[in-house]
């Protein structure tokens, strides 16, 4: 006799995972769901929308990438999954969109009820935070294809934007100030790089390298910061003059920002307005990364930018430190022919 079991799947184990982590979605969640989890869709009340003259819904789906085998190799389960909110809502903020509700997908090799309301507390954490509602998930078991302790995760999200308030390239200007709001870490980017050097290198995750007050580990599970409600903010205070925003994730800096200049203009930051996060140097500095491939790779610092007219700086600012996230003019827009581009110039700040 053969059971499912015996396969690998374990659906005690599952059921005991849901159990677990209930708590932590009952938390992640806005007035709008409708019904519990457990069902076979989330339901989610639209009505809200009808006020909006022309409402868009905005998608994005995303994961954490290799950052999950960090977190493997730590032990450490419950940061992962504010990453993955994160990547997925802060992307929705850029065109003006307010995040709605969001699902996940946890992949892993044996179901381990701890670990999977570990990761889901996470989630959960990185709903409340940007006010997303978690109103779905999906937890699959693959024996055979993941080992036992391998796992991945990815998840969508759904947002909505009226469309006379759409942010984007178009609305981009010559003379217009990039506003820059400092990443948390590495975020959940160029984590294959990350890795390279730790191979390389002979790092060690466990250690506490001198100039740093944590692990190396736990220095690269800081998890990835939450910009949706401060961006949220700053377009309920001043739709009219806020551009667009980029999300600065895989590509780095000035690739990024490209997608959201238009033809015939260029970004230019100005790298002495801010300093290299220590950790990244020491990564780069370590393993004899180049300039060039670090800034495509990571974020070197900035992990959201907002393109605004030029009379709102200041404001935008102090806008922004009210609600304690830090800010700065680290560049402008400028004319140019061709293509959109964008562009770093200058010398790093020293710290």
């Amino acid at each position: 006799m053969s059971t499912y079991k015996d396969s690998g799947v374990d659906i005690d184990a599952g059921d005991r995972a849901v159990e677990l982590m209930k708590a932590s979605i009952a938390k992640a969640t806005r007035p709008e769901v409708m019904g519990g989890i457990g069902g076979f869709a989330g339901l989610f009340d639209a009505s809200a929308l009808k006020k909006m003259n022309k409402p868009l819904l905005a998608t994005s789906t995303d994961g954490v990438g290799t950052k999950t085998e960090i977190a493997r190799q730590m032990g450490i389960y419950d940061t992962i999954g504010e990453d993955l909110v994160a990547m997925v809502v802060d992307d929705l903020v850029v065109c003006g969109a307010e995040p709605l509700f969001m699902t996940d997908y946890i992949a892993v090799g044996k179901v381990i009820p701890e670990r999977i309301a570990d990761i889901v507390k996470g989630i959960a954490r990185g709903c409340v935070k940007a006010n997303t509602a978690l109103i779905g998930g999906e937890t699959a078991e693959h024996p055979g294809l993941l080992k036992e302790d391998e796992f991945d995760i990815a998840g969508a999200a759904t947002g909505v934007v009226d469309a006379d308030n759409q942010l984007g390239s178009h609305r981009v200007k010559n003379d217009d100030v990039i506003i820059a709001m400092p990443a948390s870490g590495f975020h959940a980017n160029g984590y294959s790089l990350v890795r390279h050097i730790l191979a390389t290198q002979k790092l060690d995750l466990h250690k506490i390298y001198e100039g740093f007050d944590k692990t190396l580990g736990e220095i690269l599970l800081t998890p990835t910061e939450i910009y949706s409600l401060d961006c949220l903010a700053l377009i309920r205070a001043q739709q009219e003059n806020i551009r667009t925003f980029s999300h600065i994730t895989g590509g780095g800096l000035a690739d990024n920002t490209a997608r959201v200049i238009p033809d015939g203009l260029i970004a230019k930051y100005d790298r002495t307005t801010w300093a290299l996060p220590a950790e990244m140097k020491f990564m780069a500095e370590v393993a004899g990364v180049p300039q060039h491939d670090m800034e495509r790779t990571w974020n070197c610092g900035i992990g959201m930018v907002a393109v605004i007219d030029p009379s709102i700086a200041d404001l935008t600012i102090k806008s922004l430190a009210a609600r304690g996230m830090k800010a700065w003019v680290a560049g402008s827009i400028h004319a140019q022919s061709g293509p959109g581009a964008a562009a770093l110039e200058g010398t790093y700040l020293t710290r």
